[in-house]
């Protein structure tokens, strides 16, 4: 095993028993096919195992911390929790598309930072933990990378719609997002968006894709407007449980 992946280890703080476990998890779909290898040697099998250890593990803490909850707002926070933009959120947090090995082309077009690769990753870390340690060591790392600070990670993944019922009920003007520049190839840009409220920006983000940024831009809109009403909102968005991810 790499050097690099020994960072990861640290990053994670779980060693592996089986070095190997870890370079599978590691091993995206294109490296494999550029260097010939088995297709069984990627890591897609290990991704199908952890979104399942993922699903349950999330499922009990859910039920547990949100014991007045219905199925149905269970369902949505789950659902918020184990989609794409969630993981590779977690997954940047530990920088994870680093570690990654990808075919050249792949590499070059920006696939380390690319949520679907690195939410992927994400699951087969997940399933590698629970082949090589077990459950408990998988739902240790799933608790304290993933289930850790959920109200701030929902209302952030929540941005969008939390700041859109935000403006409606402070009766403001309509709220907009408008680009403000775009930068890089287009196989790998990046996009910088404000939200406005009527004439005033009240929040800006960046990311990969439109969408993306919008949502980085709605969330640092609905800490404005929490700031400038004195947190009047504050009970509203953390006891919103409704999931969307985009």
């Amino acid at each position: 095993m790499n050097r690099k992946l020994e960072e990861l280890e640290q990053a994670i703080g779980y060693s592996f028993q089986d070095k190997q476990m870890l370079t599978h998890a590691m091993t995206h779909s294109s490296y494999a096919n550029e260097h010939r290898m088995d297709k069984l040697m990627c890591n897609e099998r290990l991704e199908f195992l952890g979104d399942a250890v993922l699903e349950i593990v999330s499922s009990d803490f859910l039920y547990h911390k949100y014991g007045q909850s219905p199925e149905g707002e269970l369902t949505k926070v789950r659902a918020s929790i184990v989609c794409e933009p969630t993981l590779a959120f977690c997954a940047g947090e530990i920088h994870l598309g680093e570690y990654l090995l990808l075919g050249k082309g792949e590499d070059a077009t920006g696939g380390r930072g690319r949520n679907s690769i690195v939410s992927d990753a994400m699951e087969a870390l997940i399933g590698a933990i629970y082949l090589d340690g077990g459950f408990a060591n998988a739902k240790e790392f799933i608790h304290r990378f993933i289930l850790n600070d959920i109200e701030h990670k929902q209302l952030f993944f929540d941005s969008k719609t939390i700041l859109q019922e935000m403006v409606q009920s402070m009766g403001e003007a309509s709220l907009s997002y408008e680009l403000i520049k775009e930068d890089g190839p287009d196989h790998n840009k990046t996009f910088e968006v404000c939200a406005v409220v009527g004439k005033d920006e009240i929040g800006r983000g960046a990311g990969r894709t439109k969408k993306a940024a919008e949502q980085v831009a709605a969330y640092h809109g609905i800490l404005t407007l929490k700031r400038t009403t004195g947190g009047s909102h504050q009970g509203n968005t953390e006891e919103k449980t409704g999931g969307v991810c985009i």
